[in-house]
């Protein structure tokens, strides 16, 4: 990718003298021109939305209108004067910042008091950061469940709020985003009461219509400054695939080395040669995996070396993050094989080459883990290796699927009654909820009212809703889906705490006999106490990794909507799905060889979602040529294949749906292939697939036929996560499927956008703590759950990056 000149502008006259100063010290003699525009926009208090490419100055477009404006506040006779608020959706993220303006505002004296306050903050700080700091840097997390249930506290900060910075914005998708956008409006409600009205600035990646992603994420009209006018190094960017081994693997297929074998090797070959690398991995085992590899490969070049390579990860400790920061920052590692943590806007200047391995599930986020090389300008490298997967075998295979289609549409619906519910009561708690809310919430929040009150969740009094439990209403939810509380894991022996685990993962990652990798010790798992959320662990060497299992059952509850396709259907609506973690396997290291199977006993767990699913007649399976032997095997290639494409057409990854198939669903009394989002609700990622079910499917039929290989693999039919073992798998005969099911379906007619009438179903008569998750059992209790042939690839809720935050103090 070829290098781009710059286009410098002035900054506005209206930046402060000191502020400009106080820049060019910095080093930076002249803005970029979208940053001057940015500023221009902030100064005349329309909210803006900076959407450029990585290491293009984001930061400080948005930071020289906050310093001026707190430098014109600090000169108030009275008052703490103006205030400013920085979310960042990680709290490395909001720790790097705090450097940075720490480092940028110091010839502005104490002028500028910026703080960091989230869970890490010591409780002694915290009075402090509430009644003095100017600048407060802090997450999502931390202001739903600490900051605005304690607003009297904080009232003199919000009365004189007038900035809202919200950085990586394009983080904020799917349930996630729309948990978010309730608690911005939620923020805007309480700064209202206090007289305050702030102005927001928002950073993004490149995205598709970031200004009508960040008006749905604040709720406000957003100017959108998109036209990127940094400077760029040359870029190379090699799409890797490992190479087929020896191993066979399910019913005799090959076997691609690992992407993760592969990406350790890559990570110690760059550190030998002194390039300053970053690895990106989805999982946290597999950051701790590469970590461990590439020192055992170094330390037989230098010893010396090894210690310059590490892991870093969510769930550390929060000493463990701030040294591996530091380390990073200061050129003491080489080498990191990190999970998205770091992905997420950090400035690592002087990184040579980043390595991804696998997909990362969208193109925003491939480019920009690719963008964390050459910020200092100058060339660099980035890779992404391909797992033994369809989506990515597809996309080293296409690389115009990269290169040549812009990014995704940030897919987010603050409507959903999943979301907007809990955090009603929340509001309520904060201030009693009046008429002149309703519209802040969104046009469901007047339907949602009457079901919460028959709940006995909030109560009217006069003109006000109230809320009417003793406990916070604002932890009715997890906002990051996480479960409930953290798992910790203890070492058995010393008693000592090694860090922590979503509650939503658990079962998955920490089941009894698991392998647990924390920077570069293995451990065992001999218990899980889900009670208690303790698992304890003893420290081990087993030749081998572990991957959990599954069986998954799903029933239709409603359906929204449904297309003939020919004879058959394709159809949307609601559906509850059932899933148990039953086994687990241990594969050896690097080959991915099975060793064997564990049985285990874990509580199932139930979903309540939306889903996307078509059938097919007897007369489709007739023309296809596919007789009652192999009709389960091509349904549960299909649906693998098309889950693993779907990314493609929705802001989602392969972790964020799940997918059933069936020969004969009770419900539909048709063979039946389900796709349903991982999460209470819907996130948009099912309606996404509906409405572009036809050129989503075609390429999902184009990925299986164009492999070459003869049966099925990894590369095209079988899934990373499937809970039946990939059994029974039918290449051919899925795509005769897809070709007969294809000559029925209707043009598309556009993409809808995410939301919309369809999705919103609200299940029960208000929320729960046992219904806010993804993984939580639902309290009306499951149907009878339909067995299914091909039990296929459960949703697993991703884990957030940043930790789960403490009660307000």
């Amino acid at each position: 990718m070829p290098p781009r000149e710059g286009r410098h502008a002035v900054w506005p006259d209206r930046i402060r003298a000191e502020v400009i100063a106080a820049v060019q010290t910095a080093g930076i003699e002249h803005p970029w021109a979208h940053q001057a525009r940015a500023a221009e926009h902030a100064l005349d208090g329309d909210s803006v939305v900076v959407a450029t490419g990585t290491a293009s100055g984001k930061s400080l477009a948005y930071l020289v209108p906050v310093l001026s404006t707190l430098l014109d506040g600090s000169e108030a006779p009275n008052g703490r004067g103006a205030t400013a608020l920085y979310l960042a959706p990680t709290k490395a993220l909001a720790a790097d910042q705090c450097r940075s303006v720490k480092e940028l505002s110091h010839p502005l004296g104490n002028s500028v008091r910026p703080a960091v306050y989230d869970g890490d903050t010591p409780f002694e700080e915290r009075e402090w950061i509430r009644q003095y700091a100017n600048y407060v840097l802090t997450n999502p997390d931390m202001l739903h469940r600490g900051i605005l249930p304690s607003h009297p506290r904080w009232s003199s900060f919000l009365k004189s709020l007038k900035y809202v910075v919200i950085d990586e914005c394009h983080t904020y998708r799917g349930v996630f985003g729309s948990h978010v956008a309730q608690v911005l409006r939620r923020l805007r409600r309480l700064c209202a009461r206090y007289g305050a009205s702030p102005v927001f600035l928002l950073a993004s990646a490149t995205a598709a219509e970031p200004a009508v992603a960040a008006g749905r994420l604040t709720g406000l009209p957003v100017v959108e400054v998109a036209d990127d006018a940094s400077p760029r190094g040359e870029l190379v960017f090699a799409l890797w695939e490992p190479p087929l081994t020896e191993m066979q693997g399910e019913k005799g297929a090959p076997v691609r080395r690992t992407a993760t074998a592969e990406t350790a090797d890559l990570l110690t070959d760059l550190a030998v040669q002194g390039v300053r690398s970053v690895a990106f991995v989805r999982s946290r085992r597999g950051a701790e995996l590469i970590s461990v590899i590439a020192q055992e490969r170094l330390a037989e070049v230098d010893r010396s070396l090894a210690r310059r390579v590490a892991a870093y990860r969510g769930g550390y400790l929060p000493e463990e993050r701030r040294a591996l920061e530091q380390a990073l920052h200061s050129g003491e590692l080489l080498g990191l094989a990190a999970t998205t943590a770091l992905e997420l806007g950090i400035d690592v200047s002087g990184l040579d080459a980043v390595l991804i391995a696998g997909y990362p599930g969208t193109r925003a986020s491939l480019w920009q883990q690719a963008g964390r090389a050459g910020r200092s300008g100058q060339g660099a490298l980035a890779v992404l290796v391909a797992r033994d997967d369809p989506l990515d075998t597809f996309l080293v295979h296409h690389p115009e699927a990269l290169f040549d289609r812009p990014v995704e549409s940030t897919v987010l619906d603050p409507d959903n009654p999943y979301v907007l519910a809990p955090h009603l009561c929340a509001a309520a708690a904060e201030i009693p909820l009046t008429d002149e809310d309703l519209a802040l919430f969104g046009p469901e929040t007047e339907g949602l009212l009457p079901q919460l009150e028959a709940a006995k969740l909030l109560r009217r009094r006069t003109k006000a809703w109230h809320w009417t439990r003793r406990e916070r209403a604002a932890d009715l939810t997890d906002i990051r889906g996480g479960g409930g509380r953290p798992i910790q894991i203890v070492e058995a022996g010393t008693g000592r705490l090694l860090g922590t685990v979503d509650a939503g993962a658990a079962h998955t990652t920490v089941h009894e006999g698991a392998v647990h990798l924390h920077q570069g010790r293995t451990y065992l798992v001999r218990t899980l106490d889900l009670e208690d959320s303790v698992a304890l662990v003893e420290e081990a060497s087993p030749p081998y990794s572990t991957v959990a299992r599954d069986t998954t059952s799903i029933s239709v509850l409603e359906t929204d909507v449904e297309v003939p396709w020919g004879d058959g259907r394709l159809c949307y609506g609601s559906v509850e799905v059932t899933n148990q973690v039953v086994s687990f396997l241990r594969r050896r290291l690097i080959t991915g060889e099975v060793l064997g199977e564990t049985k285990l006993d874990l509580p199932p767990r139930t979903l309540r979602t939306r889903a996307v699913w078509w059938t097919v007649t007897e007369d489709q399976l007739d023309e296809a040529r596919i007789n009652p032997e192999i009709l389960g095997g091509a349904l549960h290639a299909a649906e693998h294949a098309s889950i693993g494409l779907l990314p493609l057409f929705a802001t989602c990854d392969r972790w964020d749906i799940g997918g059933v198939s069936i020969p004969l669903h009770p419900d539909t009394l048709l063979p039946t292939v389900f796709v349903y989002d991982g999460h209470p609700g819907g996130a948009g990622f099912a309606e996404r697939a509906f409405h572009t079910a036809r050129s989503w499917l075609t390429a999902t039929r184009q990925a299986i036929a164009s492999c070459e290989c003869d049966a099925g693999c990894p590369s095209c039919i079988q899934s990373p996560k499937c809970g039946n073992g990939n059994d029974p798998l039918h290449k051919r005969g899925a795509v005769r499927l897809l070709t007969v099911l294809l000559r029925g379906a209707p043009e598309e007619k556009g993409e809808a956008g995410p939301g919309g009438e369809s999705v919103r179903a609200l299940e029960s008569a208000g929320p729960s703590p046992q219904g806010r998750t993804a993984e939580a059992r639902a309290e009306a209790g499951p149907k009878a759950p339909s067995a299914a042939t091909g039990p296929s690839e459960g949703a697993v809720p991703s884990a957030g990056t940043g930790s789960q935050v403490p009660p307000a103090p």
